[in-house]
């Protein structure tokens, strides 16, 4: 349900690769935005409440049929934006990584989905906003980068679609692309059991025992340039390093989270392991 999930597979912006000004495109020549510019409303009281009383209900009931512990919570940034980065086996994915924090996060959902104008806004309430399904959509990107410069956890499966087995598939760019923009770390996920719950084909999935490992923050590794018609620019060899670096680190928390052993810490399968109030 993001830049690249199975709810829009969407990956980045096309010609992620290569240097990418303002705009999501390259040659684009759109212009480096003043400092707190974004178009991002201010998020209200009301809807924060609205989306705490969701999260809990939703998450409340997947503990139920998903029971399982988060491990590493802490490892989350305490405040600030950041790019949540979960492995993508399952198109209930999306519920079990709400569990990582109480924050609201943010997601990528495919287009098609407003075409219900009563789901579309329901979804707006959730924090929720639309891509439009193989396409370089700019106005998404835009807005993903305005979220994270309005301090809010974006979420992203990096894989694009959704993968099978054990080893975490060929990542498209738009983590990578939106964490070395914005400047923001990306923390990758791993979740076992989901797989097994609902695999390709499946309707709905069957209850499971699961695992959610929260991994180490991955920094940006490149500030973004700035050139001198004040355009901000991803280098292709910062791209490529920088997604070399979060498949590395999602591939990590997903072997933590198939085989607890790896880290060697039995106080992780606590359900309470690695909480923090407020994260």
């Amino acid at each position: 349900m993001t830049v690249g999930a199975a709810a829009g597979d969407h990956g980045g912006p096309a010609g992620a690769g290569r240097d990418v000004p303002a705009g999501g495109e390259p040659g684009a020549g759109a212009h480096l935005p003043e400092p707190g510019a974004s178009t991002v409303r201010p998020v209200t009281r009301r809807e924060l409440a609205f989306y705490a009383l969701c999260r809990a209900i939703a998450v409340g009931a997947s503990r139920l049929w998903f029971p399982g512990p988060v491990v590493g919570r802490t490892r989350l940034p305490r405040s600030g934006p950041y790019v949540l980065a979960p492995v993508h086996r399952s198109n209930v994915d999306w519920l079990v990584v709400a569990r990582v924090t109480k924050r609201r996060l943010r997601y990528i959902v495919k287009g098609e989905v407003w075409k219900v104008k009563s789901v579309g806004r329901l979804l707006e309430l959730l924090g929720t906003f639309p891509v439009q399904r193989g396409t370089a959509d700019r106005e998404a990107l835009a807005r993903a980068e305005e979220v994270l410069a309005a301090g809010e956890p974006l979420v992203i499966f990096p894989e694009g679609t959704r993968g099978s087995g054990p080893v975490v598939g060929e990542l498209r760019a738009g983590a990578a692309y939106l964490a070395l923009r914005a400047g923001v770390p990306v923390v990758p996920v791993g979740v076992s059991g989901l797989e097994r719950s609902m695999p390709r084909g499946a309707r709905f999935p069957r209850p499971a025992f699961v695992r959610v490992v929260v991994g180490d923050p991955i920094p940006p590794l490149e500030r973004v340039a700035i050139d001198t018609r004040g355009r901000r620019r991803v280098s292709r060899a910062a791209i490529d390093e920088m997604t070399t670096a979060v498949q590395a680190g999602i591939q990590r928390a997903f072997d933590e989270a198939e085989s607890p052993s790896r880290r060697g810490s039995p106080m992780l399968d606590s359900p309470d392991s690695g909480s923090r109030k407020g994260r």
